[in-house]
């Protein structure tokens, strides 16, 4: 399995977790925008949208830079595809485990329409 940094991998699940930085993060894989564009959505504050941006920011999903007063962010991917290897791990796990329940099941249902051999 990939070994990434714990820190970072809990920033980003804890940035995913809240539904308006996820929608955040849909608007800024689009393009880049200001905190105000990003806050318009929510009918949020500058202020609150700025907290949630600031958690992108600390998870390393989101860069901003300031121009005066504008405050411009943008996606980073990066720690996202860290989060996607993490989770591949169990997909992969998943995969294996209902692939056996599968075989299960179809060698319960070929049991059940010939029981004991019979027709043979």
């Amino acid at each position: 399995m990939v070994e990434q940094e714990p820190a970072i991998l809990d920033a980003v699940f804890h940035a995913l977790s809240d539904p308006t930085r996820r929608a955040m993060l849909r608007t800024l894989s689009e393009g880049e925008c200001s905190i105000g564009e990003l806050a318009a959505p929510f009918s949020m504050s500058f202020a609150g949208a700025s907290k949630h941006v600031k958690v992108l920011e600390a998870a390393g999903l989101v860069r901003r830079e300031v121009a005066g007063r504008t405050h411009r962010c943008r996606l980073d991917a990066a720690a996202l595809a860290e989060a996607e290897a993490w989770l591949r791990h169990y997909e992969r796990f998943w995969t294996g485990r209902l692939d056996m329940l599968e075989a299960l099941l179809r060698a319960e249902d070929t049991e059940t329409r010939n029981p004991k051999g019979e027709g043979q």
